[in-house]
């Protein structure tokens, strides 16, 4: 989850920009009492011994906080909180967590905290506790019921349908701060419309989309990044992952419905992000920059790790117990981890014209449909074409009459005032 800062607005009338990084912590760790069908990160456990907790006890948080906010420099020192399930330490951790942000933060500085969570432990406590610290809060929800009873179930294989949507009537009852995440697979990639129409009526005014892409090795097992395939192995994608165009399928649907009605009314996230995009801003997600290794992931126990695609012994960095949290950002290893999402772009990238919009995409992605990693091209190249060139007129026109400052305006005669994405 990440906000277009007035800050990030700045870009366009300075001359340098400094980007701070980002951690999104873990304090659970993968632990978490639902059973998604296609999550990656449950299996992160192998990483832990099994006598080590699931959770980050108050030294290691409060430490990690001091340092987080010392290390940024602008006005805002964003948090995000995601998982596994964080809501199940407890509503008594964030309680501590907004203790230790307040002694630690000095006059001049603002906390924000985003929490992404299934919803499924929230009552009106939480949502109580939530809107009096100003939580951000993103929920998993992926449509209409038999779309999202499709893949998150719960630890016993229950669906989860009516739990999640009680949640988020919760916290609009409460006034909470919400955004919706819902995650686009095989089987719900071409409802694209049906699935915005719904989270539009259920309330929501700002959703993200993200695109499942999995490989499997050849023991049939979700495949690290430096693990390589058989192009003929009919098994390397896994059985959720998306169509390489259907992602941008789903895009172009959700946007041709957006733009009917709901220009300055519905945030989504791709759309805030491209905007910006060709406003000449900065990306605010790492997945659409020209570099990576600026938002990296903080474990229950302290290891941090480049990226949350990255989460893998070959990519941790050490642990902020035994070295200063900027230390490990700053080596030269997290660097030329960031720096290779640039250098090693294939030519079929460096050529095409819409590079500066996506400029390779997570390199995570980066192999051919069978899943051959030595392609390096971007497996969701296809959908990235065409959602982008379905866009490309709209979004010209919109950003040539905001540089104008002019309110723009399309067949929904909608007032167009962007607003910041989540």
């Amino acid at each position: 989850m990440n906000r277009m800062t007035e800050a990030a607005k700045r870009v366009l009338t300075t001359d340098r920009w400094t980007v701070n990084y980002q951690v999104l912590v873990k304090p659970a760790g993968p632990a978490c009492n639902y059973a998604c069908s296609y999550c990656y990160y449950t299996d992160k456990a192998s990483l832990f011994t099994a006598s080590s907790p699931s959770r980050m006890n108050d030294e290691l948080t409060e430490n990690f906080i001091r340092t987080y906010i010392e290390a940024q420099d602008g006005p805002e020192v964003s948090f995000s909180w995601q998982g596994g399930e964080p809501t199940l330490l407890g509503r008594g951790f964030f309680e501590r967590v907004v203790e230790f942000q307040a002694k630690h933060c000095p006059p001049g500085k603002q906390v924000i905290n985003a929490i992404q969570t299934h919803g499924g432990l929230l009552d009106r406590d939480w949502a109580c506790f939530l809107r009096d610290n100003n939580f951000l809060v993103g929920i998993s929800i992926d449509g209409p019921r038999n779309m999202h009873n499709m893949g998150r179930r719960d630890g016993r294989g229950r669906p989860t349908f009516d739990i999640t949507r009680r949640a988020i009537a919760l916290l609009g009852e409460h006034g909470v701060s919400f955004n919706t995440l819902s995650v686009v697979h095989a089987h719900n990639s071409s409802h694209g419309k049906q699935i915005y129409k719904f989270l539009r009526r259920l309330g929501a005014r700002h959703m993200q989309f993200i695109p499942i892409v999995e490989r499997l090795n050849d023991t049939g097992n979700l495949a690290g990044p430096l693990e390589t395939t058989i192009d003929s192995n009919p098994r390397a994608l896994s059985p959720w992952t998306v169509a390489a165009d259907g992602y941008g399928r789903f895009l172009c649907d959700v946007f041709d419905e957006w733009q009917k009605a709901d220009i300055g009314r519905v945030y989504v996230q791709m759309f805030d992000l491209l905007l910006g995009l060709h406003l000449g801003l900065p990306s605010s997600l790492c997945v659409y920059s020209e570099t990576c290794g600026r938002c990296l992931v903080l474990e229950h126990n302290g290891d941090l790790f480049s990226c949350d695609h990255y989460v893998y012994p070959e990519f941790k960095l050490g642990n902020i117990t035994q070295n200063p949290l900027d230390d490990l950002v700053n080596k030269s290893r997290q660097q030329a981890f960031g720096l290779a999402k640039r250098d090693d772009l294939p030519t079929q990238c460096t050529q095409c014209r819409f590079l500066k919009l996506c400029h390779g995409g997570c390199p995570k992605h980066r192999f051919s449909r069978a899943g051959d990693v030595s392609s390096k091209l971007n497996y969701l190249c296809p959908s990235y074409q065409k959602f982008f060139s379905h866009s490309e007129p709209t979004m010209k026109k919109m950003a040539q009459l905001l540089r104008a400052n002019k309110p723009a305006k399309l067949a929904s005669e909608k007032v167009i005032r962007p607003k910041p994405a989540i």
